[in-house]
């Protein structure tokens, strides 16, 4: 299996930090969290990997290369300006050839991806999207459920007065090759401002695994979720 991770961003939360360095180079214990990710997904058999970059892309290219350090096989994607989450997996569109991870790679996580595939192919829908559940979702994208974990609604960063559920999109999404022919071909589509929600409303079969307390998340956005997340992990060395 093939990954996309989504490496574009800017970072604004972040700055002055991400002023020098792209979001997902800033480190967790000494390490960038997309090395952090990198080695994950390699462990878990991903290899060959693609990476989009728009905010001082020199930085990652220079300290990956091609990724034979890490056992992966790694390939760039420049984006001038920047083109959404979904528009940057559409420009890339030719690097895939079967069912394929994207990985929002300013984040971490733990997500048994063994599991989460063998899930994907029950089911045998479009697209499945990683769920993690989380009190304060108004920064998130929540999704609500029937009982055989098919998407039935999606919103993005609800108002307290709209939130339906404490199930929110964790960034990791197993997609299927046809699920490419969704994307809009203009402009900078998001997945969950645009895709997701017309998928939903054709009637597309999309699925999502909820992860189990053992499989971990964490959002770093802001330099309070820095903080946590280094604490979290010191804790954990600890344990």
């Amino acid at each position: 299996m093939k990954a996309m991770l989504l490496a574009a961003g800017e970072g604004r939360r972040l700055r002055p930090l991400t002023n020098t360095v792209p979001k997902c180079m800033v480190e967790v214990e000494g390490k960038p969290i997309l090395e952090r990710n990198i080695e994950w997904l390699c462990q878990h058999g991903v290899k060959e990997l693609v990476i989009n970059l728009h905010h001082l892309p020199h930085i990652i290219q220079n300290y990956f290369g091609a990724g034979s350090r890490w056992g992966v096989q790694i390939t760039y994607s420049l984006e001038k300006e920047i083109l959404g989450t979904a528009g940057g997996v559409r420009n890339v569109a030719w690097f895939f050839d079967g069912p394929f991870i994207v990985w929002y790679a300013d984040n971490l996580s733990t997500c048994n991806l063994e599991c989460l595939s063998q899930f994907h192919r029950s089911k045998g829908g479009l697209a499945t999207i990683t769920l993690h559940s989380r009190e304060a979702v108004t920064q998130s994208g929540i999704v609500g459920l029937d009982e055989n974990d098919r998407i039935l609604r999606f919103l993005e960063k609800p108002r307290p007065d709209q939130v339906f559920s404490h199930w929110v999109n964790a960034g990791i999404l197993l997609l299927e090759p046809q699920f490419l022919n969704y994307i809009p071909a203009d402009g900078a589509p998001d997945f969950s401002r645009d895709v997701f929600p017309a998928l939903l409303a054709a009637g597309q079969p999309l699925y999502g695994y909820r992860m189990t307390g053992e499989e971990r998340l964490w959002w770093i956005d802001t330099a309070e979720d820095l903080q946590r997340t280094q604490e979290n992990m010191e804790r954990r060395k600890s344990l």
